[in-house]
């Protein structure tokens, strides 16, 4: 198997990484990166649904070993956990670090840094977690990088509610999406994250990705290295709209999508404003998921955290 090479890597030795750099950044004078579009300056300090301004905040970065099996290896995901949402569900399990900004500001070239530290300490990517709201200061902190060394794949870890046009964007420097699915229903999506439109852009978002990246692929050693991986939180009371989701990756993305299926909801944050959400989703419940799954011919599913559940 030839060696394999970042995308960013070429697109940087093209001259097109800064091209996109000052595009994006352009949009930051009246934002509209992602569907909240709330056009808002936010180089003069004006602040929209995410909170963030001209610097990104940054609540921790490490060596994880909780992800999908073919991110982990041996070494861990090197994860940069970016400060705020754009989608800001109400049952977040990490709702200190999305609602209530646990995190500090950081410089692009600090990201940036993060990123070499993580290729050093082996890791085998680097994982940008909630990235929709900071991709400006990501395409720059990339370009630092490459300068750097870097040289492992990038991975965008996301709720799914990113815009197309934004996504556009990153195509040549992202090599793993990594989308959560969440919700079917308009009306669910609305109950929890404000967000009616969220299961239309998620869609469109997803369709978008594989575009640009294709299936995963997976090399000999079982490390990912390019491609779509979708996540899908299942939902007590079948909130989340499990059945429609798993139909629409066999039809309209691909059968051979790589999807984990989550079992680990529990309620935090506002969950219990919304009655079903108010407890830990059961083992019958996830059984159902899987089964549906199955059914719709989505069969290609992270093992490791499916044979963890039921043990």
């Amino acid at each position: 198997m030839p060696s394999f090479e970042p995308i960013y890597i070429e697109t940087h030795k093209k001259g097109l990484l800064k091209k996109k750099i000052k595009k994006a950044r352009e949009i930051m004078k009246a934002c509209v990166l992602c569907p909240r579009k709330c056009a808002v300056d936010r180089f003069s300090g004006e602040l929209g649904v995410c909170r963030t301004g001209e610097k990104a905040l940054v609540s921790s970065y490490h060596q994880h070993y909780g992800e999908e099996a073919p991110l982990v290896g041996k070494n861990g995901s090197g994860t940069i956990f970016f400060t705020f949402c754009n989608l800001l569900c109400i049952f977040c399990q990490n709702y200190d670090i999305s609602h209530e900004g646990e995190g500090e500001e950081v410089t692009d070239r600090q990201i940036a840094g993060m990123m070499i530290n993580l290729q050093d300490l082996g890791c085998h990517n680097i994982n940008f977690v909630t990235p929709s709201h900071v991709v400006p200061q990501i395409l720059s902190a990339v370009e630092i990088a490459v300068e750097e060394g870097l040289n492992v794949p990038l991975v965008y870890n996301t709720s799914g509610y990113d815009r197309v046009d934004t996504l556009k964007l990153l195509e040549g420097v992202i090599d793993i999406y990594m989308p959560d699915f969440k919700f079917w229903d308009p009306e669910v999506a609305g109950l929890t994250c404000n967000a009616e439109n969220y299961p239309e852009i998620a869609r469109k978002a997803v369709i978008e990705m594989h575009r640009q990246v294709g299936d995963l692929v997976i090399d000999e050693s079982g490390i990912a290295k390019r491609g779509l991986l979708i996540r899908h939180l299942v939902l007590p009371g079948g909130l989340a709209g499990t059945r429609d989701i798993m139909r629409f990756i066999a039809n309209k993305i691909s059968k051979n999508t790589y999807v984990n299926i989550m079992p680990q909801y529990r309620p935090c944050g506002r969950a219990y404003e919304v009655k079903e959400l108010s407890e830990s989703l059961s083992t019958e419940d996830f059984k159902k998921a899987l089964k549906m799954a199955e059914e719709e011919g989505v069969t290609r599913l992270d093992m490791r955290r499916r044979a963890f559940v039921l043990w």
